[in-house]
């Protein structure tokens, strides 16, 4: 039976996980340093911590389970991994380089059952949920990357955003969030996180209450229910009359703005009356309106990229509008750069290992 991974402990569980099986609770403090500031991947590497505790870790959890299938580097950059799980399921995870430092966008289930229409991850039905250690290793499988590569870089930002809806694999997502963030181990900052959702009212409602601070993003892709339900079939289930007042709880709970989410699909949702529609339905909110080219998916074939000319149409109707947006920077267009792209072709090869 496979172990299970340590990154999924926060430091309250390791701790009292460490006090239940009759250790001294302080001493999560150095298997947490041995974690994540030294970064070691075997646990006979923690020197200096007591042999009859490395037993019993070693016994009851794994620092390794993730491999590394294959991965894609981009003239940009920007790396794609395509990591193994202990089960043999594959995953994605991205590195990307902004100016503002380097950001991990992180998969949090194995496939999705949101169905968007244009979307490369659904491809792929949902076979699990990650645990929040399968989601933690996915940073700590970068990391260790740039420390091999050796120029002392670190990862600054997560964005969770990669294959599945973080929304539906709730706990195990927010445990992650507290793992990274821990002053104590990866330290990285709440503001530099970014989670993303298809829209899950409930679980909105239930995250702004935990007052987590970090930064949440809504796919929204069209500015009514009609155009929502046919390329999100979740509308049926959350229309926007359920959307926009969960939106404005998160808003006023959290006093962050909100980022939006708007693929751009030629002829479909990219029209000047998208733009002012869209305008209308976000009125005064504090929320910034982040304008995606589409990367075409093969399977997905009804679906083009919208030209550049109406790309900046769009921005320029939602700007005199006085909406914040701004499109967002690509980046790997050199390779499988939809997210779900990559896994989803390695899937279909016929596999000679």
């Amino acid at each position: 039976m496979n172990k299970e991974s340590i990154y999924g402990l926060t430091f309250e569980q390791l701790s009292a996980w460490l006090l239940e099986h009759g250790h001294k609770k302080g001493r999560a403090s150095k298997v947490w340093e041995w974690l994540y500031r030294k970064r070691v991947t075997s646990f006979v590497d923690m020197v200096d911590v007591n042999k009859d505790l490395l037993t019993l870790l070693e016994k009851n959890y794994s620092i390794q389970t993730l491999t590394e299938h294959t991965k894609q580097e981009s003239a940009d950059g920007t790396i794609k991994f395509l990591l193994k799980l202990s089960d043999g399921n594959l995953i994605e995870t991205v590195l990307m380089r902004h100016k503002y430092g380097l950001s991990v966008c992180v998969t949090t289930q194995v496939g999705c059952n949101i169905g968007c229409s244009f979307c490369a991850s659904g491809l792929l039905k949902k076979d699990r949920d990650l645990s929040s250690g399968e989601i933690v290793e996915q940073i700590m499988k970068v990391q260790l990357h740039l420390d091999q590569v050796g120029k002392g870089e670190r990862v600054s930002h997560i964005v969770v955003m990669g294959i599945g809806e973080p929304f539906d694999n709730f706990e195990n997502m927010v445990d992650f969030l507290e793992i990274v963030k821990d002053q104590k181990g990866l330290e990285i900052g709440p503001r530099h996180i970014t989670v993303s959702t298809s829209g899950l009212a409930d679980k909105i409602y239930e995250f702004a209450d935990m007052k987590l601070q970090v930064n949440l993003a809504i796919s929204l892709h069209a500015p009514n229910n009609e155009l929502r339900t046919r390329i999100m079939k979740i509308n049926r289930a959350i229309p926007l009359e359920k959307l926009m007042p969960a939106i404005d709880y998160y808003i006023e709970k959290s006093n962050r703005r909100i980022t939006i989410e708007y693929i751009l699909l030629k002829d479909v949702n990219d029209q000047k009356e998208h733009a002012l529609e869209l305008a209308e339905l976000m009125g005064d909110r504090r929320a910034y309106v982040n304008l995606i080219p589409y990367n075409p998916v093969d399977e997905h074939s009804q679906y083009q990229r919208s030209e550049e000319r109406t790309v900046l149409d769009f921005y320029d109707t939602l700007k005199k509008k006085g909406i914040t947006c701004g499109i967002r920077i690509e980046h790997g267009t050199d390779i499988d750069a939809a997210c779900g792209q990559l896994r989803s072709k390695q899937m279909k090869e016929p596999q000679t290992k």
